[in-house]
């Protein structure tokens, strides 16, 4: 993929029915990137309901880990240790239902807990329970997961390759709606202000908590979570469709809103006048 091009515009001439926003006569690969983002994240975020609900009740005690650390894979692991309540991370897991080791889990069900385990602290008053037994993921981690399904499943509705990433990705919007984008030309500066405007609330709602004595709740992680899940599924598939080699090197081929046109850079020329 590459970003290289240069915008120009022209006036709109007619296009066949056949050929869509993008400017190629189908969307097929793009449908298929947003269905299997979606369906891997949606497979998760519905295992960590399923997973615990089929466990015996109360087998998942009440957790607390470290983020991007194994602590229960065994009944020997960090976690599994007596730690002081009053600490940053960690507890006595002793005096919070006993041991927990994913490893004796069914593969299923073991790999569940490991993914959650390795990518989320667990800590128990983040969690929510499901027959008691405490989720693999933390609230906010569900909100992320949520919103990785629906912005990929959203792009599967309305993304489309236009070369670029940045072209791509604004293609979830309408076109009328960004035309003002293209004429000034500030289609990279809207891309990170979006990714930035649906990441804000996480970073506020968890830097906050993280530097002061402010303590967020399960509903808000759950809130805060999806805009960011959402924004990084955006950007995730819009990356993997933008594909230049499928408008077979034309640029001029991709349409854009308000009669915009790509321009490949062209080959420098020596002194000869010979391509280089």
């Amino acid at each position: 993929m590459s970003d290289r091009s240069t915008l120009v515009h022209e006036p709109l001439h007619a296009v066949m029915d056949e050929v869509m926003r993008n400017g190629l006569t189908d969307r097929t690969r793009e449908q298929k990137i947003g269905r299997w983002v979606a369906v891997i994240c949606g497979f998760y975020l519905i295992s960590c309901f399923l997973v615990p609900a089929m466990m015996p009740t109360g087998s998942v005690p009440e957790l607390s880990g470290r983020a991007n650390m194994l602590d229960y894979a065994t009944d020997d692991d960090w976690g599994n240790k007596n730690h002081s309540d009053n600490g940053e991370i960690g507890h006595d897991q002793g005096a919070h239902g006993g041991t927990f080791s994913w490893m004796e889990l069914n593969p299923y069900f073991g790999f569940i807990y490991a993914f959650g385990d390795l990518n989320c602290h667990q800590k128990h008053e983040r969690s929510w329970t499901v027959n008691e037994n405490q989720m693999p993921v933390c609230a906010r981690d569900v909100g992320i997961f949520l919103g990785l399904t629906l912005g990929a499943w959203w792009f599967s509705r309305r993304g489309y390759n236009r070369w670029t990433l940045r072209d791509t990705f604004l293609t979830l919007l309408p076109d009328e709606r960004i035309e003002s984008l293209y004429l000034v030309d500030r289609r990279m500066k809207a891309m990170l202000l979006i990714g930035f405007a649906m990441c804000l609330p996480v970073i506020l709602d968890g830097g906050i908590q993280a530097i002061t004595s402010y303590e967020s709740n399960n509903p808000l992680r759950l809130t805060t979570g999806v805009p960011f899940g959402f924004i990084i599924s955006w950007l995730l598939t819009s990356s993997l469709a933008s594909r230049p080699a499928k408008f077979d090197g034309d640029a001029s081929r991709v349409i854009l809103p308000a009669g915009a046109h790509l321009m490949a850079p062209l080959k420098p020329i020596d002194v000869a006048g010979e391509s280089e």
